[in-house]
C-alpha cells in the first residue's frame, strides 16, 4: 500500500465500487483524489499521501456503511438492457421456484437474527430478576428482624448481597454481548453491501 499511486489507487476504489451507481464512484473517486492532492499540496510525496487516506478497503467499508442497502440492491437488480419477451416468460414461469426459495431465505435469517436478541433479552431478563431477588432479599431483612427472627434476616441479607453482586456483574456482561452483536450486525450488514458492488482486490 505504501508504494500505490494515485492512479492506481482510484482505479482500484472505482473497481471495488463498481456496483454503484457511475455518478457516485466518480463522486467519491474525485473526493478522495482532492484529498491526495491536498496532502501533495503540503509537501507529502503520492505515495505516503495515498497511504495516508487508510486502504481501499477501510474506505470501501466506510462508503458502504453509508449507502442505504435498498440503493445497492435497486442499482443490482436494474437491467443493463432492456428484457427481450422470452426473458420476461422465463421470469413469470420460473418466479413459483426462485419467488419462494427467495423469501424463506430472508425468513431464516431474519429470524436467526430475532432468535439472537431473543437471547440478549433472556440475559437482560435474567439480571433483572438477580435485581429483585436483591431488592427483596434486602427488604425482607427488616421484616424477620422486626418479628424477632435475626437469623432469617442474617440469612436474607446474605442473599441479598449475592444476589446485587451477580445482578451487577451480569449487567456489565449484558453489555459487553449488546455491543457484540451490534458490532456483528454492523459487520454483517456491510458484508451483504459489498458483495453487491465491485470485486475483492
Amino acid at each position: 500500500m505504501s508504494n500505490m499511486s494515485k492512479e492506481r489507487f482510484l482505479d482500484e476504489l472505482r473497481q471495488r465500487l463498481s456496483g454503484l451507481p457511475q455518478e457516485d464512484i466518480e463522486e467519491r473517486a474525485a473526493f478522495y483524489s482532492e484529498m491526495i492532492d491536498d496532502r501533495m499540496e503540503d509537501g507529502v510525496s503520492e505515495a505516503d499521501a495515498v497511504s495516508g487516506i487508510g486502504s481501499v478497503d477501510s474506505i470501501v467499508e466506510q462508503i458502504m456503511s453509508e449507502i442505504p442497502l435498498t440503493k445497492l440492491v435497486k442499482q443490482k437488480v436494474k437491467p443493463r438492457r432492456k428484457l427481450k419477451a422470452w426473458e420476461i416468460v422465463l421470469l413469470v414461469l420460473g418466479s413459483p421456484v426462485w419467488l419462494p426459495l427467495m423469501i424463506a431465505a430472508i425468513a431464516v435469517l431474519l429470524s436467526l437474527y430475532v432468535v439472537i436478541w431473543a437471547v440478549v433479552i433472556c440475559f437482560y431478563a435474567a439480571d433483572l430478576s438477580l435485581a429483585a431477588g436483591a431488592a427483596a432479599g434486602l427488604a425482607g431483612i427488616f421484616v424477620y428482624l422486626k418479628a424477632g427472627n435475626p437469623a432469617s434476616a442474617l440469612f436474607l441479607a446474605g442473599a441479598g448481597l449475592a444476589c446485587a453482586g451477580l445482578a451487577i456483574l451480569f449487567f456489565f456482561a449484558c453489555k459487553r454481548i449488546t455491543k457484540a452483536v451490534i458490532k456483528l450486525t454492523g459487520k454483517t450488514v456491510i458484508r451483504i453491501k459489498t458483495s453487491f458492488v465491485g470485486k475483492e482486490a
